[in-house]
């Protein structure tokens, strides 16, 4: 692995902390085990294995209860007709779930049940034996079609910046949400964009990049893998989707529907369509190996758990921890560094004519302001005002033109 390349990414400080839950437990989202694809069932698999260890929640047995946390409504399963179990928008997984994500931190499983236009989130802290569930609704995704197809979330991960991601079958829908409060603060960060090096494979093309799953690296980006062996690198900062490749190596009609990473740092997908067990997938040339032995009863709409690509390697490039800022170069186009007070200024010099967007995160990745300018001609110098929930540290100050290409690039130390 080229380590500059790597290093070239967002560099995480806080996907550097040791996961506090098991790295080898992953949520899987399937359905009863008879050969069925109705996926509204959660099970517990351990990705080492390839095999199903426990059920945290099933369907038609399972007590629950469901609280919207808007209105504060509260449902129990004793509400719920049984005839209407696949269709009740008062039971937890009704109209089948394809897209679910675990964070770590809240020790929370983030779903979206499909043509629901709803956010929910299963409680793993609970200590009541009875599972809690939560909901919340999507702004706007009502002004959408629920039942068009194009429209359903079926890609979901929480980033190595602690945020929540999730993606539209078309890929036109490109959600975050805040993973941490009682109300969850969702935002339709607009479509994904093509490389231009795509070569005319289309991240938002039906037939070979709808559905699949999502998951992230320890550098800030995020891969979707289609339900048809596509592979996108996704930049959440630009929106831009870079086509990797396909996959090679899985039997004729195995589609690609649930994706994660296990505790060795290496991708395990599974179908929801075959019952053929589950595949390691290598991230370097995407060939695709059989885990002999893994769970062939259940068939797996989506995986979900805390683990990030790349996190071995972003140990040892970054040591485990954080230094001090880097020193000032004469080139630097970001001044006064360090910040004594609440601004600072940023020179665009060299560059066409056109939108700039210049972005302040943290080393997580968090953005905290973005600024769009327009640039004419010449030198042009912007000054950047810090948002006042900042804190002393170290950010990351990014010039970004409109192709998606950051043409500034630097860390900053606010005393």
């Amino acid at each position: 692995m080229n380590k500059k390349i790597l290093l070239s990414g967002i560099l995480i400080a806080g996907s550097l902390l040791s996961n506090a839950q098991n790295k080898k437990v992953t949520y899987a989202i399937t359905g009863d085990g008879n050969k069925d694809f109705v996926w509204m069932n959660i099970r517990e698999v351990d990705l080492s294995t390839g095999l199903v260890t426990k059920t945290l929640f099933d369907r038609s047995k399972s007590s629950f209860t469901l609280t919207d946390v808007n209105t504060k409504k509260l449902t129990t399963d004793k509400d719920v007709v049984a005839e209407n179990i696949l269709t009740a928008a008062n039971v937890p997984t009704s109209t089948f779930v394809a897209a679910a994500a675990y964070d770590n931190r809240t020790n929370k499983l983030f779903y979206a049940p499909m043509r629901r236009g709803e956010l929910r989130w299963l409680d793993l802290s609970s200590s009541d034996k009875t599972p809690a569930f939560y909901t919340s609704q999507i702004n706007n995704y009502k002004l959408l079609d629920a039942n068009d197809e194009a429209t359903n979330i079926t890609r979901m991960v929480i980033g190595a910046d602690g945020m929540g991601y999730a993606l539209s079958n078309d890929g036109n829908h490109f959600f975050s949400f805040t993973t941490t409060g009682k109300v969850p603060v969702i935002t339709d960060l607009g479509g994904l964009v093509d490389a231009d090096e795509n070569s005319g494979i289309s991240i938002h093309n039906k037939c070979s990049c709808w559905g699949g799953d999502m998951i992230a690296d320890a550098f800030g980006k995020l891969y979707v893998i289609s339900a048809s062996h596509n592979v996108f690198v996704i930049d959440p900062v630009t929106r831009i989707a870079t086509y990797k490749g396909s996959i090679s190596g899985l039997p004729a009609n195995y589609t690609t529907n649930a994706a994660a990473v296990n505790e060795e740092g290496i991708i395990v997908v599974a179908s929801a369509n075959l019952f053929e067990g589950y595949y390691k997938l290598s991230i370097k040339d995407l060939k695709a190996t059989k885990m002999e032995g893994s769970d062939t009863k259940y068939n797996a709409s989506d995986f979900a758990n805390g683990n990030l690509l790349f996190q071995k390697e972003a140990n040892e490039l970054l040591g485990g921890k954080i230094t001090a800022p880097v020193k000032i170069s004469s080139s630097t186009k970001v001044f006064p560094n360090p910040v004594t007070n609440s601004s600072f200024n940023v020179i665009l010099d060299n560059q066409s004519a056109g939108k700039y967007v210049i972005t302040v995160s943290d080393l997580t990745g968090r953005v905290f302001s973005t600024k769009t300018t327009q640039i004419i001609e010449g030198i042009q110098t912007e000054k950047v005002k810090l948002n006042s929930g900042m804190s002393k540290g170290i950010y990351i100050v990014k010039a970004i033109d409109e192709k998606g290409t950051i043409i500034i690039n630097e860390k900053i130390f606010v005393q």
